[in-house]
């Protein structure tokens, strides 16, 4: 199921990076008395009454023709066509100003939910004079204060009300996967091949595909529905907005909210760069199954040892996804096309591998024999028993005398000992420490 989007729009130094910072309770966007200090849009994760969303936070919208207040306003436009949910955030101190009004009939035409935020109101009497804000026309005002913290209850309760109802993507029980990963590296090319169709729009030129493509099909060799999700950049009335690097970002987090296993593509001709590794993070982080997929494999000049060298080059910058398998094909050769199918099917079955706590505690008593509990500070770490708690991804408790004794490293080798064990390639895993009463 998808992760609504919540964007916070408005004229510049109203106040939304101080809300943002609230929300998200952290202080990840800069903030400061300037007008235009946040000029790229910020995304980060954010909850309210157990409901998840994506936040963003944009730079102010102004009307002038300088180049930078033109990017920021882009920037901002795409963030509103990207949201389920716009939040219009006004200064409640200055009143109504030409500036709302020109934010405003921007967010007319838009058919999103818009709810109205009027910042700034910090005590009683300016949290009554917010009545003037009604002309804007888009209902209630809701008056809150950013710096105090005030209202902002209120306002996340409207926001999440306005939440798109996910119901129909319950009943789809397709196995959904993902590509993603830098501009031009052939992910559009590997649905069309996979799907055998020209699906998807193709292209050498970045940012071809404009629009997240959800592409459904039935594998008759497997007997299994799919669900593929093909991202990219952005594409508005004929003009691309901004840098399709930076936009993928919130493409890949859509995909990956969406999917069950995620396909990190790279370009093997130009080798691994720092923007695959930045996406690939945020399907480790977030939990889903992951496979590498190297394409253009066709495109390199080979030996008997290309294939290895770039695996162990592979190995070495994504230390972290030690548990995703390789796949080296070509979309325009069909090299290992088939293969991708089955092994998407192997990695959501591993995600959702149950194991029984008899099992597992047969397994701790091994792993225990062969490497000792560590001793922390004169006190030794005892672990009385493990189970499983959760799938998607597989997360087990281990019940312990105590939490700090549970060092990282055994913890690391607790998480060797289940992939040994039992089938948990492509998919994290997760070990808990629990104090026992």
């Amino acid at each position: 199921m998808s992760v609504p989007v919540v964007a916070l729009v408005g004229r510049p130094n109203v106040g939304k990076s101080t809300i943002f910072n609230r929300i998200i309770n952290e202080r990840l966007s800069i903030v400061e008395d300037t007008p235009g200090v946040t000029r790229d849009r910020i995304y980060s994760r954010a909850s309210w009454l157990g409901k998840e969303f994506r936040l963003i936070d944009t730079g102010g919208i102004e009307m002038s023709g300088e180049k930078m207040s033109v990017q920021i306003k882009n920037q901002a436009e795409i963030a509103i066509d990207e949201a389920d949910v716009i939040v219009f955030i006004v200064n409640g101190q200055n009143g109504v100003t030409k500036e709302d009004e020109d934010v405003a009939k921007i967010l007319y035409r838009t058919k999103k939910p818009i709810v109205l935020a009027v910042n700034k109101a910090d005590n009683p009497e300016q949290r009554e004079n917010i009545y003037d804000f009604y002309s804007l026309g888009f209902g209630d005002p809701n008056p809150i204060s950013g710096s105090q913290g005030t209202g902002l209850g209120d306002l996340l309760d409207e926001i999440v009300k306005a939440f798109p109802n996910d119901d129909k993507d319950v009943e789809d029980e397709s196995i959904k996967f993902s590509f993603i990963g830098r501009p031009n590296v052939g992910k559009s090319s590997l649905v069309n091949a996979i799907l055998g169709d020209e699906r998807v729009i193709v292209s050498d030129m970045q940012g071809t595909t404009r629009d997240a493509v959800d592409t459904k099909y039935h594998d008759e060799k497997l007997d299994k529905d799919f669900t593929m999700i093909d991202t990219a950049g952005i594409r508005k009335r004929g003009k691309v907005y901004e840098n399709t690097e930076k936009y993928s970002v919130l493409r890949a987090l859509s995909a990956i909210d969406k999917s069950d296993v995620v396909c990190v593509v790279l370009n093997a001709e130009e080798g691994i760069r720092e923007q695959d590794k930045r996406v690939a993070g945020y399907a480790h982080n977030a939990g889903k199954g992951v496979i590498i997929v190297v394409n253009k494999w066709d495109a390199l000049k080979k030996d008997t040892h290309t294939m290895q060298d770039f695996e162990n080059q592979i190995r070495a910058e994504f230390q972290y996804l030690s548990y995703a398998p390789i796949l080296f094909t070509s979309a325009i050769k069909g090299q290992r096309l088939d293969q991708i199918p089955e092994l998407v099917t192997r990695v959501f079955d591993n995600r959702h591998r149950r194991i029984q706590s008899a099992v597992l505690n047969d397994l701790l008593l091994r792993a225990t024999s062969i490497a000792p509990t560590p001793l922390v500070n004169g006190k030794r770490l005892r672990i009385y028993y493990m189970t499983q708690v959760a799938i998607q991804p597989p997360t087990f408790v281990v019940f312990v005398n105590d939490n700090e004794l549970l060092h990282f490293s055994y913890e690391r080798f607790l998480k060797n000992q289940l992939r040994d064990t039992f089938d948990f390639e492509g998919t994290p895993i997760k070990i808990l420490p629990r104090k026992r009463k």
